[in-house]
């Protein structure tokens, strides 16, 4: 609730300062005696936009302040959390705005410094002015909604359905980013197949590359070792060697057989010699015979060479392109094939993944459309409720040719967030056959109070007390006992709501618990000034009869006064 009001400076008020009670609050005055100003200040409080002109007069700036004693519970502690502004709820919370003459207007809760769309958050959780020109939420379509939900007391339901709606969105959401990751996968995945298909015919081996360079580095000298065999062979051939040892290895064998030169371990002197020379011989025959033999065989292994010497240069040709193609060394492609064949494998794993949040995409989207459903049921059967209930209200108002209705729409998906699927509006029709429309575009200034008046009432049971609700002139153009109907729903809000109501109705004003009187005086020529007094019941009784007879306060005003008081 409201528990006081500061003003300075602001337009004709030099300086305010009222301290607000529970339940219903009546504002009178003269006409012109500035109420509306009052109203200005607290739009101010409410977030509206600051003007120069609410500068008084001579003044620096103007300074309003309003102290709030909101529920422990209440939303507007939450609001101030989400933005990191801990304020103790025990504590009253103190809204304060300042327009300068000249610069920017500031504005604080608890004397911190907040954004105005901060303010204007807080403003719609703390007040809500219904005048002639503006009906609190009944001017909002997105509010509409609230009001319905919580007459509905939806607050289950639309905690079910906001739950399948999250679910549904975050389903959604992973179903979108596996798809994009599957289908660049599946891009990935042809080439992978193709790359790793032409990988495993090249079957490359680890170390390959090393082992094939280093033989074609042998291969490639054939024709030099070819050469030298051959220049070999041809000094073996020219020098007659062969014979030569043939020839000393007879003559010498001959020789051991002379008498006193056979083969004797006691051979000595030159029959050993001869001996050794001949035994020397034997084995150069001997090895002769086996460098021919190793010269043939060597000249035999090199036959063909030529073909493998091509062979392995088109083998690590291929190896070096296939590195160059994946820009890898030869020698990792075996470890880039099994790269690919995982990666391939993962993606067709990937097709059952994908397959699974498809399934579980849908079925969170039946769950959340199964929500919507109860959600929109209950809405369309609480909005007839209501329709009916403000209907009763507005007869008594003397607005039984208005006829108050709520419209639907069903949203497109691709537009539904978590309030549900329905786009709800307002709509009256002023006069029968009219057609409906818009309140704030067919209804006046007097009806749109009392429209707002009538549904406050409606729904008063069932919406928590949580603004300062605020009506001006709400019983314009009426009298007797529509203004008493009037000042009657004032009262019955008054029991869940903190209530202020500008009024010109004495039977309205009769009817509030607190009173002020709204007053302007001209202290010097150059300005009037403005003040408010709260009413002690003496001066309740004169300023209701004043009301009832004009200039002149008459003894029959005093007592139809007193009787209005007295109920």
């Amino acid at each position: 609730m409201l528990s006081a009001l500061s003003i300075s400076n602001f337009i004709l008020i030099n300086r305010l300062d009222v301290e607000a009670g529970s339940g219903f609050t009546g504002l009178t005055g003269e006409t012109g005696a500035g109420k509306s100003i009052l109203l200005d200040a607290l739009g101010l409080i409410a977030g509206a936009r600051p003007e120069k002109r609410f500068v008084r007069k001579g003044a620096k700036r103007a300074v309003v302040i309003a102290e709030f004693e909101p529920s422990l519970d209440h939303a507007v502690w939450q609001e101030l959390e989400d933005v990191g502004l801990f304020c103790d709820p025990n504590d009253a919370l103190v809204i304060k705005r300042v327009v300068p003459a000249v610069g920017s207007a500031k504005s604080y809760v608890n004397d911190q410094p907040v954004s105005s769309a901060l303010l204007f958050a807080l403003g719609e959780q703390l007040l809500e002015i219904h005048g002639q020109h503006s009906a609190g939420h009944l001017m909002k379509p997105s509010r509409h909604l609230d009001v319905l939900d919580r007459f509905a007391g939806n607050e289950v339901v639309l905690q079910r359905y906001a739950q399948a709606w999250n679910r549904y969105r975050l389903a959604k959401e992973k179903r979108i980013s596996i798809e994009a990751e599957m289908n660049a996968a599946q891009e990935q995945r042809d080439d992978l197949v193709r790359d790793a298909g032409d990988l495993r015919a090249l079957c490359p081996l680890e170390g390959e590359t090393k082992s094939l360079s280093s033989k074609r580095q042998q291969l490639s000298q054939v024709g030099k070792l070819r050469d030298g065999i051959s220049d070999v062979s041809d000094a073996m051939a020219r020098t007659e060697a062969g014979e030569f040892v043939g020839l000393a290895v007879g003559v010498l064998q001959r020789l051991t057989l002379l008498p006193g030169f056979e083969p004797s371990e006691t051979s000595t002197g030159t029959g050993q010699l001869l001996h050794v020379a001949a035994a020397a011989f034997d084995r150069a025959a001997i090895e002769m015979e086996e460098a021919r033999t190793a010269l043939g065989n060597l000249a035999m292994s090199i036959e063909g060479n030529d073909d493998e010497l091509e062979g392995v240069e088109g083998r690590l040709f291929a190896l070096r392109a296939a590195a160059r193609k994946h820009n890898v060394d030869p020698d990792a492609l075996p470890a880039l094939l099994q790269t690919m064949e995982q990666t391939i494998a993962m993606a067709e794993a990937g097709t059952a993944r994908l397959n699974q949040v498809r399934q579980e995409e849908a079925e969170a989207a039946a769950q959340w459309r199964a929500e919507a459903d109860t959600l929109s049921r209950s809405r369309r059967v609480a909005a007839r409720r209501l329709e009916k209930a403000v209907k009763r209200e507005l007869a008594p108002l003397k607005l039984e040719k208005v006829k108050l209705r709520f419209s639907f729409q069903v949203l497109d998906e691709s537009q539904a967030d978590s309030r549900g699927l329905d786009a709800v509006q307002i709509e009256v029709e002023t006069n029968p056959g009219s057609g409906f429309g818009r309140l704030d575009k067919i209804a006046s200034g007097g009806e749109l109070a009392r429209v707002s008046l009538a549904l406050k009432c409606a729904t008063a049971e069932a919406l928590e007390s949580s603004s300062v609700l605020i009506f001006d002139e709400a019983d314009q153009g009426v009298g007797g006992a529509v203004a008493a109907a009037i000042g009657q729903r004032f009262q019955d809000l008054a029991t869940r709501h903190q209530v202020l109501a500008v009024t010109h109705s004495p039977q309205v004003a009769a009817a509030a618990a607190a009173h002020w009187r709204i007053e302007k005086s001209s202290p010097n020529k150059s300005f009037g000034q403005m003040r408010a007094s709260v009413l002690d019941p003496g001066e309740r009784t004169e300023e209701i009869a004043r009301m009832l007879s004009g200039a002149k306060v008459t003894k029959e005003a005093r007592a139809a006064a007193q009787r209005l008081l007295e109920g």
